[in-house]
């Protein structure tokens, strides 16, 4: 039966089906992911603060955010956890249990009673849910970009990586979408809970997508020959911390723009330049609806002219911009205000597009889902969940935006420098396994259903 399946999967024409099976599913279940991830941050801009915190405006959407950096904090904890689990188990399971724990938290968030009905009980709950997810979505990134790209040809890496990282602005489109669908008279008394509701559908969607698809190549080639490490994470800390360390720093001028760009901008706009929240939230869905394009196109050309030249480029215009973005937003033309949005979602896929082949690609097979999953990740803690609670604090202490851009600008400089020091890791003897026409082991217990 294995001789059969491995028949199978040797066939051009099935590996074919095989390969963009694993990319649908990935992109699929990081959507998902992602939807559930972005709805918390829309949330936290605009509800969270008056509705489980019981605060002032600026008080309580501090107190929000807070809760969105725990969601971060944790983002960590889940790398390693079902980094373990995915360099020793593999790839796929790893991912239905982090799909079922993030869509899990989210349903619950969207039944959970506010603070007028349980006191401070619902901030502790909110708290709690939101380390789940943070513990979910930080176990799903290195499983969902290896899936994809352990499939794919060495030179096609860029663009197989790019579509799980296509999942994001999909999903980002997506949550606000629904928020601004739901967006009307009774959001606050209610309207706000379906988004996150509706998330247990997505779930069954994911589930039976992700259930379908084999084990990767690379991953296969590991276990056949009995070279799964014993302990990924101390291997990784081990041999590679430096890496683990490059990774995290060159997703600074990724991260924290991502951020101000995605959640603090709904803050600002509504509270400070007195924008429309419905109109900020479609400004928003029109920015991440383009980088459905603009992501894979930008994995694409990495594979063509190279990683770190298309992510240092990204990393200098984001630093370029970071006046000029708020100098648009200050028009509050809506026009310019698009504009503005758009730009900072373009510049910032310029880096998202090859980030996950970059960053993969440091790390051999037998500890990548450790190790990429954990420098991806550890840059929330210092990035992307401080972020927005940096831009709130300075926004209300200063009544203005300079040293936001000047945050910006110093985020650029730090994966400027880490990006010098990033070199790819020579393919490794299991990689060969990602190549079309290869031999490809069968892991135990699955088959090849085509």
């Amino acid at each position: 039966m294995a001789d059969a399946a491995a028949a199978q999967l040797n066939d051009p024409a099935s590996r074919r089906r095989l390969k963009r099976r694993a990319v649908v599913a990935s992109t699929v279940g990081t959507t998902i992911e992602w939807y559930d991830f972005f709805l918390y941050n829309t949330a936290a801009a605009l509800v969270f603060g008056p509705l489980f915190f019981n605060d002032s405006a600026s008080g309580g959407v501090l107190l929000a955010f807070s809760t969105q950096f725990v969601g971060f904090a944790a983002r960590p904890l889940g790398a390693a956890i079902f980094g373990h689990y995915g360099d020793r188990i593999g790839r796929k399971y790893s991912l239905v249990a982090t799909l079922l724990i993030m869509g899990g938290a989210t349903v619950i968030i969207g039944l959970l009673p506010t603070y007028d009905s349980i006191g401070v009980w619902a901030p502790i709950l909110l708290t709690i849910l939101r380390i789940l997810q943070g513990i979910g979505v930080g176990g799903e990134w290195g499983g969902s970009v290896l899936m994809a790209m352990e499939w794919g040809h060495r030179r096609q890496r860029g663009l197989m990586a790019a579509w799980p990282q296509a999942g994001v602005p999909i999903g980002l489109a997506l949550g606000t979408f629904v928020v601004w669908y739901f967006a009307g008279p009774d959001f606050l008394d209610g309207g706000w809970r379906w988004p996150f509701i509706a998330s247990v559908v997505l779930i069954g969607i994911g589930l039976f997508v992700r259930l379908t698809v084999l084990e990767s190549p690379a991953f296969a080639a590991v276990r056949s020959q009995g070279a799964v490490a014993k302990l990924p994470l101390v291997d990784t800390f081990r041999h590679q911390w430096r890496d683990v360390l490059k990774a995290l720093f060159v997703r600074t001028a990724e991260q924290a723009p991502f951020y101000l760009f995605t959640s603090f901008v709904l803050v600002y706009g509504t509270q400070q330049l007195d924008l429309e929240r419905s109109d900020l939230l479609l400004y928003l869905i029109v920015a991440a609806l383009i980088g459905i394009v603009s992501v894979p196109f930008f994995g694409w050309l990495s594979d063509v002219l190279g990683r770190r030249l298309v992510y240092g480029a990204g990393v200098v215009l984001t630093g370029l911009y970071a006046f000029p973005y708020f100098a648009l937003l200050d028009t509050r033309a809506g026009g310019l205000v698009i504009l503005g949005m758009v730009l900072g979602l373009v510049f910032h896929d310029m880096m998202y597009g090859p980030q996950a082949a970059l960053i993969s690609e440091s790390f051999g097979t037998g500890v990548r889902y450790t190790g990429a999953g954990l420098g991806y990740q550890l840059a929330s803690i210092t990035a992307g969940g401080p972020a927005p609670l940096i831009a709130t604090a300075v926004l209300a202490s200063t009544g203005g935006t300079f040293w936001i851009s000047i945050y910006i600008i110093g985020c650029a400089v730090v994966s400027l420098i880490a990006l010098a020091t990033m070199h790819p890791r020579p393919p490794d003897e299991y990689d060969q396994h990602s190549e079309d026409g290869s031999s490809v082991p069968v892991v135990e217990g699955e088959s090849a259903r085509t």
